[in-house]
């Protein structure tokens, strides 16, 4: 999967990337009452706009993203100085207020993820096999403290191709609601062209702390 995502950004084959701000997001993120100043995380960011959205918001964003080359492209057509380290074994890039650790999201821990208190998934989700996707959501629940808030948006498809993959409200449940408390926001209108649906949900994490689940 992981070859396969990289080769994507290598080839171009980034189909799934907006040239504008989702929609979704614009219209559901103020509901979620995320305080300004929280930082939000956003998982398999790519070059999202969306991160730079969040920030006009006065959100910090930490977005992680696997491919180098998707980082290098949103710097590069960002504005401001951009700073590098490396820090618990991920490649830091940061600009303005935007980090972006390039690495496995799966190997970030909750060491790294102190001060994040907010999540957003439009693409995250739904670009993960069925196999895959219920080790995601428990990940996602162990970097998000109790209260945290988090929008989601997922997509269903006519077929059983993907990515992006086909995840309905059944298995939106079966994956988030022993951790998170789940409000169904939104479905959009289905695409003719390819069967495509996005839903959107509002999330909110339940406790206990992470640290001890």
């Amino acid at each position: 999967m992981q070859e396969d995502w990289l080769k994507r950004w290598q080839d171009g084959r980034i189909g799934f990337h907006r040239d504008s701000v989702h929609p979704l997001l614009v219209q559901h993120w103020s509901g979620l009452q995320v305080p300004e100043g929280n930082k939000v995380l956003v998982p398999l960011c790519g070059k999202t706009l969306d991160m730079r959205w969040l920030t006009e918001q006065h959100h910090p964003v930490l977005g992680i993203e696997l491919s180098e080359q998707a980082i290098e492209q949103f710097v590069a057509e960002g504005d401001g100085e951009v700073t590098r380290y490396r820090q618990a074994g991920f490649g830091v890039s940061r600009q303005g207020s935007i980090e972006l650790w390039c690495g496995d999201f799966f190997h970030f821990h909750i060491e790294q993820a102190a001060e994040i208190e907010a999540f957003y998934d439009r693409a995250a989700l739904i670009a993960l096999p069925e196999a895959t996707r219920q080790r995601y959501a428990f990940h996602l629940a162990q970097l998000i403290p109790p209260g945290g808030k988090g929008l989601l948006i997922t997509l269903t498809r006519r077929d059983a191709g993907g990515p992006p993959f086909h995840v309905d409200a059944d298995e939106v449940q079966r994956l988030f609601a022993a951790n998170f408390s789940i409000t169904h926001l939104e479905d959009g209108e289905c695409n003719a062209d390819d069967g495509f649906k996005e839903s959107c949900w509002a999330l909110e994490r339940r406790g206990p702390s992470p640290g001890h689940n």
